[in-house]
């Protein structure tokens, strides 16, 4: 990116150089005038919209993959009891749930922050049941286990412990296969229930939109993986400021609670440190 060297005017109306604009902190964008930013702004919305188009192309293959049948009477554990997999449909044809990853025994800030993040910003699935999908949260603990823990967070009670059924000899993989920490989609076809797509690693990202706001900014997510600029702050461990002390600073994994917890009535000062992270 080149530097313009045209006088233009200050925010206070007067005029001054381009470049004497520039900040003396190291590390920051050059400065230039509002058209050549446009102008670079232009450039790349052009490859923007090759990646949107391209996600349409990906998203329209998705649509056709094939799919594969699971337990539709596996049964699972919520709040009103055991029920079954293909219950939680409530009559319409397609579920998704997210796979929770759960840490048995351990206390609430331990629980972990990737999961939190993924899941926190679609736990009112208004727009999925409008649209005629419904939505559950799995995690492999007993239900007694989780109900103090979906309280605390304040959470819809769709939760669902999958922790006998996993447990059982030869019960296929009601959850859609993998590891936690995923999104499974389900298809159903009268009283069958079909597996037709998972997604988890960055794939979770599309419900976690504060990363993609971060995306926007100049800095990012401040994390050692990125490309960024020389002389930009040096990058941290992925998922860095996904825990906080409780003045809110990302702590790099020690100790404090998963960032949202601290909005939660009761949330206390840590005093241990040890956790699992994602």
């Amino acid at each position: 990116m080149t530097t313009s060297q045209e006088h233009h005017p200050a925010p206070d109306g007067t005029a001054h150089d381009a470049a004497s604009a520039r900040p003396d902190s190291p590390g920051v964008p050059p400065v230039v005038d509002r058209a050549a930013w446009q102008a670079e702004r232009d450039e790349l919305l052009v490859r923007e919209k090759a990646h949107t188009h391209e996600g349409d192309a990906i998203a329209a293959a998705r649509r056709r993959l094939p799919m594969t049948e699971v337990d539709a009477g596996a049964v699972v554990v919520g709040r009103d009891g055991p029920t079954t997999l293909l219950d939680l449909f409530a009559g319409r044809e397609e579920l998704i749930v997210y796979k929770h990853m759960w840490h048995p025994g351990e206390p609430f800030e331990n629980q972990c922050e990737g999961c939190t993040l993924t899941y926190w910003a679609v736990q009112d699935p208004a727009y999925l049941t409008a649209r005629g999908v419904s939505f559950a949260v799995f995690a492999e603990a007993p239900y007694a286990e989780l109900a103090p823990f979906v309280e605390f967070m304040g959470y819809p009670e769709h939760w669902y412990s999958v922790l006998d059924y996993s447990e059982q000899d030869g019960a296929d993989e009601i959850v859609g296969g993998g590891e936690f920490g995923t999104w499974v989609c389900f298809l159903r076809q009268g009283d069958r229930v079909y597996l037709t797509n998972s997604v988890t690693g960055r794939g979770a990202e599309a419900t976690m939109p504060a990363l993609a706001l971060l995306d926007m900014t100049a800095r990012g997510r401040i994390e050692s993986w990125q490309d960024s600029p020389e002389g930009w702050p040096e990058g941290k461990g992925p998922g860095w400021f996904w825990r906080t002390h409780e003045d809110g600073v990302g702590n790099s994994w020690t100790g404090g609670r998963p960032a949202i917890q601290w909005t939660r009535p009761g949330a206390t000062p840590v005093t241990t440190a040890e956790h699992h992270h994602h």
